[in-house]
């Protein structure tokens, strides 16, 4: 039997987690599931493993709030206890975070093959954390997991044609998820019934650092938003860390703050929403498999497919980009009746893929 370490850490993970980890308990591959505790609030950790029904994590290592050289050289140390212990053959990784690439320094350090899922992503802005550790972390894999065949041309430009690394495409896991779960959302879910508000509403989500830490950034976002919610309402499910800068910086949100929810909270948000504006990968993304528009406050976005195909809008923090990008979009008809992501089986590539590896 084939044995792998799986590493988690934050909200997009164990969603990506749900639907990989579902597939491999069809095949003869022990999992053993490791979670960083980057993401350490009950709503944005515990929740998700309850809810999604995630096998709960073998090792817990409770690493958080520390800064990203700090959280990055604690979780090394800790998951490479982990690997002597449990000697895999593999490790498997998700994404972009500080989790993804302490996970794959520390295999690669013990020449454990390392398994990185949602590979060859690029934004080609180095100032972004996220953007160090997927390249760092594809550099070193053995199995390279792409959803698109834009992110497999990323990787044949850096030359991964001349490394030994395998690279398939299989899609976009999330989706597997979304489709997985988009069932079971209505019964599960609290979120709308508490709200008590009609469909047709606007979905925010404001966490990166790149616009939380910036205050100009941060405020022309908010004055965005103020101006969307004068003429249609606008929620947003906002961190405690967020919701303190916004008071420090004197910023008056004039919309609808509630605290982060879970994952089926948050298909229910999407299916009920008429668009969303975020700064987040995996929301843009969301936003599409619940066919919803989506305006991103970042000046530059992974998933350019979407960018191409006119789903979404990049605005990055500019209030007057944001405003008229909102208005276009609640004018525009849109057909999101087309497959960019897989349609669901990208989790089984995934599994059949490595299990024969």
């Amino acid at each position: 039997m084939k044995k792998i370490v799986t590493i988690v850490g934050a909200r997009p993970q164990f969603v990506k987690a749900a639907a990989v980890s579902r597939a491999i308990a069809q095949t003869s591959i022990q999992e053993v599931i490791v979670h960083t505790g980057q993401h350490f609030d009950k709503n944005m950790s515990e929740v998700f493993f309850q809810e999604m029904e995630i096998p709960q994590p073998d090792y817990m290592l409770d690493i958080h709030s520390l800064s990203h050289g700090a959280m990055t050289g604690r979780m090394i140390e800790k998951i490479e206890e982990v690997l002597l212990k449990e000697k895999p053959d593999g490790l498997m990784v998700y994404g972009d975070t500080n989790s993804t690439l302490a996970g794959a320094i520390a295999a690669s350090k013990l020449h454990i093959p390392i398994i990185h899922v949602e590979a060859g992503l690029r934004s080609f802005n180095m100032m972004m954390p996220e953007e160090v550790n997927r390249i760092l972390t594809d550099r070193i894999s053995s199995l390279l997991f792409c959803p698109t065949d834009a992110a497999i041309e990323n990787l044949k430009k850096e030359g991964f044609g001349g490394y030994s690394a395998k690279i398939v495409k299989n899609g976009d896991v999330m989706q597997d998820a979304a489709i997985f779960y988009a069932a079971r959302s209505a019964e599960k879910s609290k979120a709308i019934a508490s709200l008590g508000v009609a469909d047709g509403f606007v979905l925010a989500t404001i966490h990166r650092q790149e616009n939380t830490d910036d205050p100009a950034k941060l405020r022309a976002i908010v004055d965005g938003l103020n101006i969307i919610n004068r003429e249609r309402k606008v929620i947003v499910p906002l961190h405690p860390r967020t919701r303190g800068i916004l008071a420090a910086q004197g910023i008056a949100p004039e919309f609808t703050i509630i605290d982060p929810v879970g994952y089926f909270d948050m298909v229910e948000l999407l299916k009920h929403c008429a668009l969303v504006v975020t700064d987040s990968g995996g929301v843009q993304k969301e936003a599409f498999f619940f066919g919803k528009p989506c305006i991103t406050a970042r000046e530059q976005t992974e998933w350019v497919e979407l960018v191409e195909k006119n789903f979404n809008i990049l605005v990055g923090s500019d209030t007057e980009k944001m405003v008229e990008a909102y208005r276009q979009s609640m004018q525009r008809r849109y057909d999101f009746d087309v497959n960019l992501y897989g349609n669901g089986k990208a989790s089984a590539v995934v599994a059949q893929e490595i299990e024969h590896f």
